[in-house]
Parts: structure tokens; C-alpha cells; sequence
């Protein structure tokens, strides 16, 4: 950051909330109105400290790497806006026209990188390639994914507005880590409007054809960046497909021999899904990922003990499928409850630490409120929360067998975060709802 950020930012700020002004009249009711502005406030201090703690506490990083990167496609800008464009819809192929300019972009190979460098430059088009409102660009993009989510909970959970804002928007590791000039940001907007087009596209039914194609769409942006989300994604979303209609089986006996059907239907296509998506990229095809896996969690843990950092470990992992399931239960709660209060080292980690502390105090609840039996009855009959779980625990997997280091992890994990909390927010509400019908019959 530099004298033009904090010259430019102040000016264009106000023309931004203005605008968000505008847009809450017609996107919120009486309940959530109170909920957008915070959060969208919320999203763009989380850019800009995030890029004032990447700046002063790590003294660099990827959200810089990307951000000097864009400058290149703003300098082409400057002599020919037509080159600049070009540049942004390029390949990631040599041009020999180009070659000039994207010789010097570092990541201009890496399709995934390039990408956010092709947003960053985009947005430095309007901006006049300032940092902190590239930034701020990136978290209201977000912003609109994370709405997205939102409208759902609300639309199925209404009288748990508060619980589910809090949910969605709150939950500080994921405003922070996922609002900034990072590929965290889009992902995770992305994600938001998945679930968004595919809930009112393929649940509710309603305007099918453009929310299928904003599920659509926003599938193959997170492909393009992180398609391990996908790979958490799809089975979960193809259960509550065949969960949902299943359910609309008014005979017990039907629903209950339908069961078998769901999860033996559901596996395959489930994992049809994903060799699809993965069938350009084998690094994440099923028979490789368990040896993509190891050797990222090598380098991360490699890393994280060069820089000093925060690793952690599960145990030996010789990148065999087998055994990288034997280490499912260690990465879930290394994942969800982890790190633990005494393991923390700097106050990022306190932050992670008490967020993890609060998902154990909320799961531990669940369990001395309602029985195992009656927990999987709710999971079958609001499969929403189903696909929050399974989606949650795959996810928390995932990153937790991939990552050995506690900084890599609260960046990784954001994308479940809301799903996890949501989940656990709506069983609460389920056993505030049994004391209080216990307390009439008393």
C-alpha cells in the first residue's frame, strides 16, 4: 500500500456504500436489512487489514504476488487498453505479441493464480490499479456470494435470521481470510452462489433455468481456482438432491426402502461427478489425490517450519489411498476443533483458537441434547443439514490431511465454516424447541 491508497480509497468508499444503499431496499425485508450493511462493512475492512497485516506483519505474501502481478496487465493498460484486455482473457499460452508483458507476469503459467490476476487486473481497469480498492472490489464480490447463502438459510430457517447472519457473515476468520486480494475470496463468493443455484435451482424449483445457470457458472469458477471445494461439493449436493425428493414419498415404507436406494444411487453419481471435473487436471483425479495430497502437506509443513510457523501433524502418511483414510478422524477435529487454546503462538492462531472452541462447545451440546437416533432423524428429515455435515466433515478432511500447518488451515477452511456453524445453529434451535415443550408439560 502506498500515498495512492490512501488518497483514492477515502473517495471511493462513500460512492460504494451509496450504492449499497440502494441495492439493500431492494434485496432485503425487515429482518435482513439490518444484516447487509455490517456485513458488507465488515467484508471491506476485512480486505483492507488483511492487506495492511500482509504488508507489516508478514511483509509480503500471495495477496502482494498477485497485486504486483496485476500491475503489469495495468501498465499494458496505459499504452493500448485493447493489449491490457487481451491480456486478461489470455490462456496462459505464449502470444508473441503479448510475450512482452507476460513474461513478467510470475504466475501467468498457473492457470489457477492467473485467474485472480486476471480479476485484479480487471479490476485495476477502474480503479487505477490501487491495492486496498482491488481489494475491496474482490470482498464485495464475495459479498454477493455470501448474500447468496444467506437468502437460503433465511428462506428455509426464517426465525433464525440472527443465528444464521452470524453464520454466514460473522464469523471472523472468514471475513478476514476471505474478503481480501486472495483466491479465498472468489472461491468462497463462488461457493455461496453454488449453493444459492442450486438449492433454488434444483430444490425449490424456482426460476430454474437461471439459477441452474448461476450453479452452473459458479461450479466452474471454483474448478478454475481451488477444485478440491468441488470435489466436497458435488456428493454432498447429489445426497440432498435424492434425500429431498425422497422425502416427498407420503408412505413410510416407500421413504424407508427408498433409503438404500438414495445412498447407493447417490455414491456413483457422486463419483462420476468428480471424475469429471477432475478429468483435465491429474493432479486431483481420484487415483492420484491421495499422492497430491501427501506431497502438498510435505512442502506446507517444509514451509511452515522454515518460516517458523505453526505446524501439526497426524502421524506418518505414506500417500496411499488407504492411508490417507486411516487419518479421517484426526484431520476432522484437527480441522473443526483445532488448534487448541494451548497450541496457540501468535494472535492469529488466538483468533482460530477461540473459533475452534466455540464449534467444540456448540458440537458437544448437540450430543447431550439429542441422542444419535434422534440426530440422524433430523439429518433425514431436513437434508439441508445433512449436506451442511457432509459437506462440512469432507471438507474438514480435505485441508486438515493437505495443510500440516495452522496458518495454511484457517485460510483453507473458511469455505465450510458458515456451513458447519449453520448446521450446528439450527439443531440448537431444535433442542431450544424440545425445553420449551417440555417446560409446557410440566
Amino acid at each position: 500500500m502506498d500515498f495512492k491508497d490512501l488518497l483514492l480509497t477515502p473517495i471511493y468508499l462513500p460512492f460504494i456504500f451509496l450504492v449499497a444503499l440502494m441495492f439493500r431496499r431492494r434485496l432485503c425485508d425487515k429482518h435482513t436489512k439490518a444484516y447487509f450493511m455490517p456485513a458488507l462493512t465488515l467484508k471491506i475492512v476485512g480486505a483492507i487489514s488483511l492487506g495492511i497485516i500482509y504488508q507489516f506483519y508478514y511483509n509480503g505474501g500471495d495477496t502482494y504476488n498477485f497485486f504486483n502481478d496485476s500491475k503489469v496487465i495495468w501498465e499494458a493498460f496505459t499504452n493500448s487498453p485493447l493489449t491490457a484486455l487481451r491480456i486478461v482473457l489470455a490462456d496462459g499460452e505464449y502470444h508473441y505479441d503479448l510475450y512482452e508483458y507476460t513474461r513478467r507476469i510470475y504466475f501467468y503459467v498457473d492457470s489457477y493464480s492467473f485467474h485472480v490476476i486476471r480479476l485484479a487486473g480487471f479490476f485495476g481497469f477502474f480503479t487505477f490499479h490501487t491495492y486496498s480498492l482491488i481489494a475491496v472490489f474482490f470482498a464485495i464480490a464475495s459479498f454477493t456470494g455470501v448474500w447468496a447463502m444467506y437468502k437460503v438459510f433465511y428462506h428455509l430457517y426464517p426465525h433464525l435470521h440472527k443465528k444464521m447472519a452470524i453464520a454466514v457473515f460473522f464469523i471472523p476468520s472468514v471475513f478476514f481470510w476471505g474478503s481480501g486480494l486472495m483466491k479465498d475470496t472468489i472461491t468462497l463468493g463462488a461457493m455461496g452462489w453454488a449453493f444459492y443455484g442450486f438449492y433454488f435451482g434444483l430444490i425449490s424449483r424456482k426460476n430454474i433455468i437461471s439459477n441452474i445457470l448461476i450453479l452452473v457458472v459458479s461450479l466452474l469458477i471454483i474448478k478454475a481456482i481451488k477444485v478440491y471445494i468441488l470435489l466436497c461439493f458435488l456428493p454432498a449436493a447429489f445426497f440432498w438432491v435424492f434425500l429431498e425428493y425422497r422425502a416427498k414419498i407420503k408412505s413410510r415404507a416407500l421413504q424407508f426402502l427408498a433409503l438404500p436406494f438414495t445412498i447407493v444411487a447417490s455414491v456413483p453419481l457422486g463419483y462420476l461427478a468428480i471424475e469429471k471435473v477432475t478429468e483435465d487436471n491429474a493432479r486431483y483425479q481420484l487415483e492420484n489425490i491421495a499422492t497430491t495430497t501427501q506431497v502438498t502437506a510435505e512442502w506446507l509443513t517444509q514451509m511452515g517450519t522454515l518460516q517458523k510457523g505453526s505446524v501439526y501433524s497426524l502421524g506418518e502418511f505414506d500417500g496411499t489411498f488407504t492411508s490417507m483414510l486411516s487419518k479421517f478422524p484426526q484431520a476432522v477435529v484437527v480441522t473443526l476443533y483445532r488448534p487448541f487454546i494451548w497450541e496457540v503462538r501468535n494472535p492469529v492462531m488466538l483468533l482460530s483458537a477461540l473459533e475452534a472452541l466455540f464449534f467444540l462447545y456448540l458440537t458437544i451440546q448437540m450430543f447431550r441434547n439429542f441422542k444419535i437416533k434422534v440426530l440422524f432423524k433430523m439429518l433425514n428429515d431436513q437434508p439441508v443439514l445433512l449436506f451442511c455435515f457432509v459437506f462440512s466433515v469432507t471438507f474438514a478432511f480435505a485441508v486438515g490431511i493437505s495443510s500440516y500447518n495452522f496458518g495454511t488451515l484457517v485460510r483453507y477452511k473458511i469455505p465450510m465454516m458458515p456451513f458447519f456453524l449453520a448446521a450446528l445453529y439450527i439443531i440448537q434451535s431444535q433442542a431450544v424447541k424440545k425445553s420449551k415443550k417440555l417446560q409446557q408439560f410440566a
